[in-house]
């Protein structure tokens, strides 16, 4: 089983550039692009947040726009710059969105699981996890122990030594989801967006992991208190291959044009 995961994409009105700069819808059109010439191809697509930038009708008009052209279903969740209600109108074909203070759900028709946990706190930019939230994700893990998992969420559950993104995570709740994943040792990986990186963590009994976003990335550094900044570093997709005796094998995948396949020599 081949599982795409994509992220962060902060599309825009046609025709119009983030920070005046950024151009993520043609970035998202070469993402699309790129998943549907895989092969072989994947057999659904993970959207792990911050679909749009300022949760606009024209935004999400943009957004499904591209989405709709991928070969393979589509799973997204929302991040801090959606809007849960112009999200569900946005893709309305999706029934599973249904309603409700979150958007949450699960999907059980693959060898592996998955779960979506809504982290969204509205008008914010850091996310959370409530008694209502925790309890569902408690409910829906104790239905299938012995099925291999995936959690999706948008904000990872854990600081990474980013500061300025840190300050963004979803540490309200973490400790409390974190002995729900222990007590649950089918979870593979926890899939995260909004970090704009490649950051990867054993964090209670399993792995989280954040990727790159499909147009632009938060800027790589260290040192405590530096105010955050963005660079174009590559855009990437995660590539997650399920082996039946082996697990979760996850890859990062770089849309663009890097020139063609060339042969190794010898000598």
């Amino acid at each position: 089983m081949i599982i795409a995961q994509i992220s962060d994409l902060h599309a825009q009105p046609d025709g119009s550039l983030l920070f005046d700069k950024i151009d993520t819808n043609t970035a998202l059109t070469r993402v699309v692009d790129h998943l549907n010439a895989m092969q072989p191809p994947p057999e659904l697509v993970l959207v792990t947040g911050d679909i749009v930038n300022d949760g606009t009708p024209e935004e999400y008009a943009e957004a499904a726009r591209h989405l709709g052209r991928l070969n393979a279903p589509i799973f997204p969740i929302p991040g801090n710059h959606d809007d849960r209600a112009a999200l569900r109108r946005a893709f309305a074909d999706l029934a599973f969105l249904d309603d409700g203070p979150f958007i949450q759900y699960t999907v059980e028709d693959h060898p592996v699981r998955i779960v979506a946990l809504d982290t969204v706190v509205a008008g914010a930019p850091y996310g959370a996890l409530c008694a209502d939230r925790l309890r569902w994700l408690e409910t829906v893990l104790a239905a299938a122990p012995d099925r291999p998992t995936i959690v999706m969420m948008h904000h990872p559950p854990v600081a990474t030594g980013i500061d300025h993104m840190d300050d963004m995570a979803c540490l309200d709740g973490a400790d409390a989801m974190g002995e729900i994943i222990e007590r649950n040792p089918q979870i593979e990986r926890i899939l995260c967006g909004h970090l704009h990186r490649p950051i990867h963590l054993r964090w209670r009994g399993t792995v989280v992991s954040t990727m790159p976003g499909t147009a632009h990335q938060v800027s790589f550094d260290l040192r405590p208190g530096v105010a955050g900044t963005w660079r174009y570093d590559p855009p990437a997709v995660q590539i997650h291959l399920w082996r039946d005796g082996l697990g979760l094998i996850s890859h990062l995948d770089f849309p663009g044009d890097y020139g063609p396949r060339q042969a190794f020599g010898h000598g």
